[in-house]
């Protein structure tokens, strides 16, 4: 996947986790609210590795 994709992904991936948390802490379930945590690292995480793909890709056109 391209930069770019992981970057959208992990921004959608963000979002769920946030949403899952406030459904979890709304309603006492605390599976679901663990659960937003996790999916909104993984956001995180996804994000961090489309920007780093952009930084190689930026490093290796000036070379």
């Amino acid at each position: 996947m391209g930069s770019t994709g992981d970057k959208v992904k992990g921004m959608a991936n963000e979002a769920a986790g946030n949403v899952k948390q406030g459904v979890g802490k709304a309603t006492g379930n605390d599976k679901m609210r663990a659960e937003g945590v996790v999916q909104e690292k993984k956001g995180e995480a996804q994000q961090a590795l489309g920007k780093a793909k952009d930084a190689v890709k930026k490093g290796v056109d000036k070379a």
